[in-house]
């Protein structure tokens, strides 16, 4: 399958316009995170959990919809047991009493508080800590590997690709406000798998189309860019739609997680045909002159 079946686009001699869009989002983002800074999560900042048990069956959605009448629509929330039994998750400034309360009186049936838990900072600054050791160890492996499989050129550019789909994406975020937890981090290591595939991809077909074809590195470049196109754009395409429809049809719960992934794969699409290519491209020139 197929959407062009002879593309010729000079993907690399636009290179410059999209090292300029590329430096003003990677730093836009940097500024971002530096000035705003990442709204952290329960899972990173400490918070509050509840568990309650209702008199009478509940249903997930009547309790999502009493959390957000309260202000807490971003609440964990858990089932277990029974649809009666439920646990609660929050980093808002709610009082758990006064939660419960609000529940008897939206519902109208007797609710029983059976515990409530504090979960510390001091959890949430180790969380933070092997968060960011998971995505460093992430890009190590993968510069070893594309290293080994390529050259130790198309490592170092593939791991720049990834630093800018990671830091475009979290400014993205933060810049929306939304939480980073848990579920966003493996959002964003997802975005590493995802990113160094396509990296690969294109810089397997240029190392075959290398052996096989005469010209200069940025014309062979280019058609192994535009030899893959369509794969690029089946994979990221089918992709993006599973993504969207968990972005607008998955509730709030998926919803941050979804719109992480979704500019991580629209990042990662554009860096694995600019980024990529573009600095090997760049090296290769610098080795010709000297």
């Amino acid at each position: 399958m197929k959407f062009f079946k002879t593309p010729n686009i000079d993907f690399l001699g636009k290179r410059l316009i999209a090292y300029v869009f590329s430096v003003i989002f990677v730093l836009a983002s940097i500024l971002i995170l530096v000035i705003k800074g990442p709204r952290y999560g329960i899972d990173f900042t400490g918070g509050t959990l509840v568990q309650i048990r209702f008199e009478k069956d509940v249903s997930p959605g009547d309790v999502r919809a009493e959390l957000a009448k309260i202000g807490i629509a971003k609440a964990e929330l858990q089932n277990y047991g029974s649809i009666k039994d439920y646990l609660i998750r929050y980093s808002e400034d709610v009082d758990p009493d006064s939660l419960v309360n609000d529940f008897r009186k939206s519902l109208k049936q007797n609710i029983i508080l059976e515990r409530t838990e504090k979960v510390g900072p001091r959890i949430g600054k180790e969380l933070q800590i092997k968060a960011i050791e998971a995505i460093l160890i992430g890009m190590a492996l993968m510069l070893i590997y594309i290293a080994f499989r390529f050259n130790f050129v198309f490592g170092v550019a593939a791991v720049i690709a990834i630093f800018h789909d990671v830091i475009i994406t979290l400014g993205i975020l933060t810049l929306l406000n939304k939480e980073i937890t848990i579920p966003i981090i493996a959002a964003l290591l997802t975005i590493v798998g995802y990113s160094i595939n396509d990296s690969i991809i294109v810089s397997d077909r240029i190392r075959e189309n290398l052996k096989k074809m005469k010209g200069n590195f940025t014309e062979i470049a280019n058609r192994s860019i535009n030899q893959t196109l369509s794969r690029t754009i089946i994979t990221s395409g089918t992709t993006l739609i599973v993504v969207l429809c968990l972005l607008f049809l998955g509730g709030p719960i998926l919803q941050d997680f979804s719109l992480a992934l979704a500019a991580g794969i629209a990042v990662g699409t554009y860096s694995s045909i600019y980024v990529v290519a573009s600095l090997v491209n760049e090296w290769q020139k610098g080795r010709r002159k000297r």
